[in-house]
């Protein structure tokens, strides 16, 4: 019966994928059945903890934040949990040696959103590895299934495409961060007067992420490249998209990818993976 408890919970996880995120359940439904389970695992933990910073403004964010930070530990060091999202994760983490460095960095990046609304150099990086290219890495323990070595060959370009995923979403948010949460993201940039050099700028720093992100993708394992490709694919078309823009569209308006679009980006990206070109 315990199988069965696994199971259920491993669908709430994926039911939060496709709820939450139709570009991240896109990518995880072509991966190889081997490693879906584990990243619908990780995107639901992610999900929920980012929920709790960024949503629960009627409740004490800081003791749930913390609450969940010391039931993951709980459940990880347990082999269990009657939160099924934690459980689901627990079972990730313990199955694939995920180091426990990664989650208490993505913790502290959430902790930040609680009382950082401006960032620096410094405190900006931090809380992009925190909240992102950790993320990454935890998806690529899960690809390279205990291979030390081949883990660090792709270390660097998984956090490049964390990292360019994250920063893509913060230029797409820039109204909604700024208006509704108080936080502008970028060091030393001031929304009310956010320029096309500034733009610019961000946009440069965006490319060279994507662009070394490319290279460890090609070289990801066979039941995982095409998965991770399509992601990256979509978010190059909305990075493509915004960079297209003045800025001052972006601080009026949400833009995305349309769900048509996405379908013919899945079919497009099948057919160069097919033909091996990507």
């Amino acid at each position: 019966m315990l199988d069965l408890y696994h199971k259920t919970c491993e669908e709430c996880s994926k039911l939060i994928t496709n709820r939450y995120s139709t570009s991240f359940s896109l990518g995880t439904r072509v991966l190889h059945k081997k490693f879906r389970q584990a990243i619908y695992g990780i995107y639901g933990f992610v999900r929920f903890a980012d929920e709790i910073v960024d949503e629960f403004h009627q409740h004490d964010k800081e003791t749930l934040l913390q609450n969940f930070i010391n039931d993951t530990f709980k459940a990880i060091d347990e082999g269990i949990s009657l939160n099924p999202v934690l459980h689901s994760f627990q079972r990730v983490v313990n199955n694939y040696n995920i180091d426990h460095e990664l989650i208490q960095a993505f913790f502290n990046s959430m902790a930040m959103d609680l009382d950082t609304s401006t960032y620096s150099d410094t405190s900006y990086n931090v809380y992009i590895y925190g909240s992102a290219e950790v993320v990454g890495l935890m998806c690529l323990h899960v690809f390279t299934q205990g291979d030390k070595s081949y883990y660090k060959h792709l270390e660097a370009p998984a956090r490049s495409l964390g990292s360019a995923f994250q920063k893509v979403n913060f230029l797409r948010d820039i109204k909604d961060d700024f208006n509704e949460r108080g936080r502008t993201y970028f060091p030393d940039l001031d929304f009310e007067n956010f320029s096309k050099s500034d733009k610019k700028k961000i946009e440069e720093d965006i490319k060279r992420d994507f662009d070394h992100a490319f290279e460890g993708i090609l070289q990801l394992p066979k039941g995982s490249k095409f998965g991770v490709y399509l992601a990256y694919k979509y978010y190059l078309k909305l990075f493509k998209k915004i960079t297209k823009v003045e800025p001052s569209i972006i601080k009026e308006n949400r833009l995305r990818v349309h769900d048509l679009r996405k379908i013919v980006l899945l079919f497009s990206s099948a057919l160069r993976y097919k033909l091996n070109i990507l």
